[in-house]
């Protein structure tokens, strides 16, 4: 007999509830009813981060963002490829999320939320971007793991992120060779065209094999 998912918390937010749920050893977020997530499936956060994150871990001090924190295997795994003198700068719109990760969540990664590398933000990560796209230091690597990766369809070009200012705000925050990498539920043409005239060298990866194969996108500013 199939064990149901119980609900262990909840909280609002401006898309509706938030609510974590558990059953076994696997754990589930859900958004006003929708499955954002579940500790069983990561395979194409994980290759997010290691991906993004090899190609400026040798860089002294290397300065990443992290936008959006799920469950915190994004950033579990950057933690692991980066070395100790890095600083990872985590955005994150939703408090909750990070008190899940800090607390019935924290197992998972082995806290990664309480690494002394990592200062939290509460915003929204466009904010965190377009600060840093008008100052000092910029960041290595922005890395974008996000609920929902970038919108298709009409009014894509104008998203506050992986739109067409979006992108060029991404790229400015971005030191030289510096890799904006983005998770994504499927491939998307447009995205890639505003990515390459945004001013970046693109690759994208399709992690795994059989089942649900997200995309993984690895920019590198030119």
């Amino acid at each position: 007999m199939t064990r149901r998912w119980v609900a262990i918390d909840e909280a609002s937010s401006r898309e509706g509830v938030l609510e974590l749920r558990k059953r076994g050893d696997d754990f589930l977020i859900t958004l006003a009813g929708r499955i954002l997530m579940n500790s069983h499936s990561n395979r194409s956060e994980l290759a997010l981060a290691e991906l993004g994150c090899r190609l400026v871990e040798s860089r002294p001090n290397a300065n990443v963002l992290i936008g959006g924190l799920g469950m915190g295997f994004t950033l579990r795994r950057a933690l692991d490829v980066l070395p100790a003198t890095a600083r990872v700068v985590l955005a994150e719109l939703n408090p909750v999320v990070v008190e899940w990760c800090r607390g019935p969540l924290a197992g998972l990664t082995n806290c990664a939320i309480a690494d002394s590398r990592v200062e939290v933000k509460i915003e929204n990560v466009s904010h965190t971007i377009g600060v840093a796209s008008k100052s000092t230091p910029r960041f290595d690597a922005i890395l974008l793991d996000l609920y929902e990766g970038p919108p298709t369809g009409r009014g894509a070009e104008r998203d506050p992120i992986f739109g067409v200012r979006g992108l060029r705000e991404a790229r400015a925050a971005l030191s030289q060779g510096g890799v904006f990498a983005v998770w994504a539920e499927n491939p998307d043409l447009d995205f890639e065209q505003r990515v390459r005239a945004a001013g970046f060298e693109l690759d994208r990866r399709r992690p795994g094999r059989g089942g649900l194969r997200h995309a993984v996108y690895i920019a590198r500013r030119v």
